[in-house]
């Protein structure tokens, strides 16, 4: 995809990767739009980043999803990119008690919210000569976390997501990509610089290189290796990385 002259909005931009990107895609020379629930630090990143916009949205509710993109289309009808970021990571047990709310909160998140999100601006996406619509997934779509079985779930299924939205659009100026990042050092669960997780400045670096080209999977190398998994093997693979983490876990904060 071209790196610059896009209209973009990107979802959970207030920290993190959605931060990172929204920052990145600014400094080249994009019109970007961010959003996020709380609306102190959404004026914190845009007063961070001058002609940067945002708009509040609580990606649980079809009512604000509605809202925030009426608010796209007569604010900025030219969006041409729209990258779905936003999601949540709460730790579970698929052995025991799974709490309700956290559950449903979390598939409305991840997986309702980017879904509907797309529906609500695909006519506008279509009307673009190029636009591109970006699935923020995971490397635990391919390898899910045991401590984090719903969170893994809800990933998997926007990867499938992708793939057939993909497909749908082939015929269109809509191009489907997937990022699927491995274990960043972020605030999505607790950033504690754990030497296994990869520094967010590199993360971004390799991913808008990759971005820049014609791929419509961006992964990074140790996601990549993760992928390259016989089916005959795969979980026995799970198995062993949830031993590891098992051995020695990740911090919750």
């Amino acid at each position: 995809m071209k790196l610059s002259g896009n209209t973009i909005f990107i979802t959970g931009a207030t920290a993190g990767i959605g931060r990172g990107l929204a920052e990145e895609f600014h400094r080249l020379g994009n019109q970007v739009i961010i959003s996020g629930r709380r609306t102190a630090l959404l004026d914190e990143v845009t007063a961070a980043n001058p002609g940067m916009q945002s708009v509040a949205l609580d990606m649980t509710s079809k009512d604000s999803i509605d809202a925030a993109a009426r608010w796209l289309k007569d604010n900025h009808p030219a969006l041409n990119v729209l990258i779905n970021n936003a999601g949540i990571m709460p730790f579970d047990d698929p052995a025991g008690d799974i709490d309700d709310e956290v559950m449903v909160a979390t598939i409305a998140t991840n997986l309702f919210g980017p879904i509907r999100m797309t529906a609500a601006l695909m006519e506008t996406l279509k009307a673009q000569p190029e636009a591109a619509i970006i699935h923020n997934t995971s490397v635990v779509a391919f390898q899910p976390l045991a401590t984090n079985a719903v969170y893994s779930a809800t990933k998997a299924a926007l990867h499938s997501y992708t793939q057939t939205q993909r497909f749908a659009l082939r015929n269109t100026a809509v191009k489907v990509i997937e990022i699927a990042p491995p274990w960043v050092n972020t605030d999505l669960i607790h950033k504690s610089d754990d030497p296994r997780a990869m520094p967010l400045d590199v993360y971004i670096k390799d991913t808008m290189t990759q971005l820049a080209t014609d791929s419509t999977g961006i992964y990074v190398e140790r996601v990549r290796e993760m992928l390259n998994v016989p089916r005959s093997e795969e979980y026995e693979r799970i198995a062993s990385r949830n031993q590891a983490l098992v051995d020695n876990p990740i911090p919750r904060g």
